[in-house]
């Protein structure tokens, strides 16, 4: 755990709501990660039929990237969260604690939130669309409904904000409120 993580054991309504979007966000994360169970067996009954069979099916192989989709989606979320995502290290490494959430802070505001709220937007208009004309898979044998699909953009996206702005609550809380 970071020292901003650790900073926000207050009571305060700041840390609270943090630590209630957090727990969240990880209960919805380790739900969802079970569908890496389910991913496993769709990719054996795919490789299974094929190979010994010589029936490959088409909404197996669909099922697949639909599955993938929602574990990467959903996935971005929980690594702000747990924060295991992906920064530059090279940069960030060598700087102090406080320096650090400012660079955190910055990086939530100005470039994750505004990319989360608009992926949010284009995929609510994404999904009324695929909605509205009922869109299944172009391929034959393919999987039907594809606004449930694509109904996991902004639903993802929008834990991804919700998850940026707890980050930007405990960041704020470290450099402005961390007792020494």
């Amino acid at each position: 755990m970071s020292d901003a993580q650790e900073s926000i054991t207050g009571t305060g309504f700041a840390s609270q709501l943090s630590r209630i979007i957090d727990g969240f966000i990880l209960s919805v994360g380790n739900a969802i990660s079970w569908l890496n169970v389910v991913l496993v067996l769709v990719i054996l009954a795919q490789v299974v039929l094929r190979y010994v069979f010589g029936l490959g099916q088409i909404f197996l192989e669909e099922a697949q990237w639909h599955l993938y989709a929602v574990l990467v989606m959903f996935g971005i979320a929980y690594g702000v969260v747990d924060n295991t995502h992906i920064r530059m290290d090279l940069i960030y490494s060598t700087r102090s604690e406080r320096t650090k959430e400012w660079i955190e802070l910055f990086g939530q505001v100005f470039f994750v939130m505004p990319f989360a709220l608009i992926l949010f937007l284009k995929g609510v208009d994404l999904v009324e669309s695929a909605w509205r004309v009922n869109e299944g898979s172009p391929s034959p044998g393919g999987l039907p409904w594809r606004w449930a699909i694509r109904a996991v953009l902004p639903a993802s996206m929008l834990l991804y904000l919700f998850a940026s702005i707890s980050r930007s609550i405990r960041s704020i809380l470290y450099i402005f409120f961390r007792r020494a």
